[in-house]
């Protein structure tokens, strides 16, 4: 685990190399499957297997997020001596989209997250060999993960949140965002419509970005959306924003009857989900008497949003954090 941990601080000073040797061969070992969702829509999802492997992490990637761009994060997670998988969820990456625009982010209900993912768990993951499952949720993916085990409790070993979405930052009063959201709502055209301020996707510049300082990720990342067209997903329909925001209060409102041993890491320098639904809800597992590891958030310094995605000095904190926490939960 040293020599991984090592690779894990210095990798961006030859990446190219790793990502096109190391990494390219690791990712020729998937397996991609899909499953149906519901209302039928597919959903995609890929493996990594080692028969020596009695553990295993289901990852849960943000919003507009696919699998293909967690290679590197499987890769790792995969040589600490864990089985990964990776799902894609509905309206976004490789699975089925919802709308005609296939660029627009959209579900009908939050709660089909939570679904898709139960019906994964018990299709993929709870018949598997393994003795111990765990859970690694970015973004939107930790808010679903999240409702799921509100929903199930006891359904895994231990879940690990990077910057999970609780809250979403808006550059409106809360009250405006209400109004506007409300209006919406009552007039179909707007409400599959994109959320104001944000449209189809399009490549931005690396110094625009406030996702991640590693320019060698970025523009990897990048590279996935602007070779495959079918992988873009632009700006959220306002319908998507509301039902984000109601997820989002579900989620503290159940913190308290929620269990599952949690590890909570946070971005210092978040530009795109509220990190103080964040600290509220470790106080309200504290309360409770179900305290998150630490008590409060791991905050990594001077991360943004993307902490997986982080240079390496940033997401090697995250890594051996999320790693050691499962390793403790064995």
């Amino acid at each position: 685990m040293f020599q991984q941990e090592m690779d894990w601080k210095t990798r961006e000073n030859a990446y190219a190399a790793f990502t096109m040797g190391p990494l390219n061969d690791f990712w020729r070992q998937r397996e991609e499957a899909e499953f149906k969702g519901v209302d039928g829509v597919p959903v995609r999802f890929v493996r990594f297997r080692a028969e020596q492997n009695d553990r295993v992490i289901v990852v849960c990637p943000g919003r507009i997020e696919s699998y293909v761009k967690y290679a590197e994060l499987a890769y790792d997670l995969f040589h600490s001596g864990f089985d990964v998988l990776i799902i894609d969820h509905r309206g976004q990456g490789l699975s089925g989209r919802l709308l005609d625009d296939s660029h627009r982010g959209h579900v009908v209900n939050f709660s089909d997250y939570v679904d898709d993912l139960n019906a994964f768990w018990q299709q993929e993951v709870a018949p598997g060999p393994w003795r111990k499952r765990y859970i690694l949720g970015h973004s939107m993916g930790g808010a679903i993960s999240t409702l799921l085990l509100q929903r199930h409790p006891g359904l895994c070993d231990a879940i690990a949140l990077c910057a999970p979405m609780f809250g979403i930052i808006m550059r409106l009063p809360d009250w405006m965002v209400r109004h506007i959201l409300d209006f919406a709502e009552g007039h179909r055209r707007i409400r599959e419509s994109y959320a104001m301020g944000t449209g189809r996707w399009h490549a931005l510049p690396f110094g625009l970005n406030v996702l991640t300082h590693s320019r060698e990720r970025y523009r990897r990342n990048l590279g996935f959306y602007a070779d495959n067209p079918f992988l873009r997903v632009g700006g959220p329909t306002y319908h998507w924003v509301r039902e984000g925001v109601l997820a989002g209060e579900q989620i503290l409102a159940g913190a308290a009857d929620d269990n599952t041993p949690t590890l909570l890491i946070q971005a210092e320098e978040e530009r795109v989900v509220d990190n103080r639904m964040h600290d509220r809800y470790c106080e309200l597992r504290a309360a409770a008497g179900k305290p998150c590891e630490g008590d409060t958030p791991l905050v990594i310094e001077g991360a943004y949003h993307e902490i997986l995605f982080e240079k390496d000095d940033m997401r090697s904190v995250a890594l051996t954090a999320i790693v050691g926490f499962f390793n403790r939960h064995d």
